[in-house]
């Protein structure tokens, strides 16, 4: 994988929260408010709209599959611009459970009681995917590819 050096400097927010429900809709709003700083929701509506429910995915999966008692969950949101790709929307959440890494489900049934979140993301990302941390720990990752700013 080759980084990029960014054209300006990436706007980033990082926020680390409890793993309860409490937590993950804290981590909504936050979000929320931060994309909303950063002028997503009036600019590119489509993505911002898409951001917040890839927030909520992978805020549920952290409380519910990376959870471990007396330790949080962090979100990281960063908005860049490289030659290569232009505007970049990234946005990762960091749990302590290293050891369950999540799978895209090859199938769904409709009686299955897990796996829509992953190809909810899956289908509103450009690009997502998982990231070791140290020590026994997991970083799940979403890019969405920022277009022309929407028509006002």
């Amino acid at each position: 994988m080759t980084t990029e050096i960014p054209l300006d400097s990436p706007l980033l927010h990082t926020t680390t929260l409890a793993a309860t429900p409490k937590g993950a809709a804290i981590c909504r709003r936050i979000a929320r408010r931060q994309l909303t700083a950063w002028g997503l929701n009036s600019t590119h509506t489509e993505s911002f709209h898409s951001a917040l429910l890839v927030v909520a995915e992978l805020a549920a999966n952290a409380i519910t599959h990376g959870r471990v008692p007396g330790r949080g969950f962090e979100l990281h949101l960063a908005l860049t611009t490289t030659a290569r790709r232009g505007t970049t929307l990234r946005i990762a959440i960091s749990d302590p459970r290293g050891d369950r890494i999540p799978l895209l489900p090859t199938t769904l049934t409709p009686n299955a009681q897990s796996g829509r979140g992953l190809t909810l993301i899956h289908a509103l990302c450009d690009r997502w995917g998982t990231l070791p941390r140290h020590p026994n720990a997991k970083t799940v990752w979403a890019e969405l590819d920022l277009t022309a700013p929407d028509a006002a």
